[in-house]
């Protein structure tokens, strides 16, 4: 997708929501961010990944929708994931205006690219006691540090959390913390007219990465899983994600993102009759044909679901060689 082109995908949905498809150099190709235009001014929902083709699809949005920096008045992030995260320092930089995330995904962005990056090396460590080969692990950090510039300058954040409310243009919106994909996630719920900012919580046609981290969520597909049967219990007309286009079939597509863990742990316990790393099974269930990026994702997915499986009572940890081992009971 070049700038010209992502001209075409500026989707007006009601008089006051507006999509942008924000290009990015992967194979999601882009992120949705939310335009929500108010009587005080226009937020904007995840501005996406900070690239130059990026910047200059906002600038051409910006002036065909006659926005003005000066009518920003907040920029309100799902996230901190750098592909709805990078762009919003940018914009603060440009604008003087609040940042809106949870206390959580501020701090998992500052461990990933703050001083030091201390997550990034805890991944790499993490990666090597599950058995990933040490020249494919060397791959990592130069892999991650490529992020820094794709989130800088870092904003200022100002911390918003379950329960809060925000609004969204005139919108009066509930936030909800919503855990599993990203630690502190947060969907903005608007009561009133049962429109659901999701983020990468709920999905439709792909389902959302569960990763576990070091020093996070302890067992983050469980997390992930209460998360959609609670967002299941609200009425939505009208849901607007992440990735894909705004769908109506709310808690049902919460339900199917259910179905497929459900189907997906199924699978790693059959793989798991005799002791495996978790290296190994990610290979087996995702096959060997995947990117630095795409393999970080499959493999923190994999061990997210194998201590979902020993917390269940389904699999057994071991250690053999320094490495750790799961086994099906």
């Amino acid at each position: 997708m070049n700038a010209e082109c992502a001209m075409d995908d500026i989707i007006e949905h009601t008089p006051d929501i507006t999509q942008v498809k924000v290009p990015l150099p992967f194979p999601l190709k882009w992120v949705n961010s939310y335009i929500v235009k108010g009587s005080g001014g226009v937020t904007v929902i995840d501005p996406g990944l900070h690239t130059e083709e990026a910047e200059q699809v906002w600038m051409r949005v910006l002036d065909r929708l006659r926005i003005r920096f000066g009518d920003i008045e907040q920029i309100v992030l799902t996230h901190y994931h750098p592909d709805h995260y990078g762009l919003a320092g940018w914009f603060q930089e440009r604008t003087g205006v609040k940042v809106l995330l949870s206390r959580k995904g501020e701090s998992l962005a500052r461990r990933l690219w703050g001083d030091g990056r201390p997550l990034s090396a805890g991944i790499h460590a993490l990666f090597l006691r599950h058995g990933m080969p040490g020249d494919i692990a060397a791959e990592l950090l130069p892999h991650m540090d490529g992020f820094i510039p794709l989130v800088s300058p870092q904003p200022e954040i100002t911390y918003i959390s379950e329960g809060d409310t925000v609004k969204l243009g005139d919108r009066k919106c509930w936030v909800l913390e919503t855990e599993g994909h990203a630690e502190g996630h947060l969907c903005f719920y608007d009561e009133e007219e049962q429109v659901m900012f999701c983020g990468d919580q709920v999905l439709p046609r792909i389902t959302p990465n569960i990763s576990y981290l070091p020093e996070s969520d302890a067992n983050p597909l469980k997390s992930f899983m209460q998360s959609l049967n609670d967002l299941s219990g609200y009425s939505v007309r009208m849901a607007f994600p992440g990735h894909r286009e705004p769908f109506a079939a709310f808690a049902e597509r919460a339900q199917e993102i259910v179905r497929h863990h459900e189907r997906r742990l199924h699978l790693m316990l059959e793989r798991m009759r005799e002791p495996v790393s978790a290296y190994r099974l990610c290979r087996d269930v995702f096959g060997d044909n995947l990117s630095i990026h795409q393999l970080r994702f499959a493999m923190s997915e994999t061990i997210a679901h194998t201590v979902y499986l020993v917390n269940e009572g389904k699999a057994a940890e071991s250690e053999r060689d320094g490495i750790i081992q799961y086994q099906s009971v």
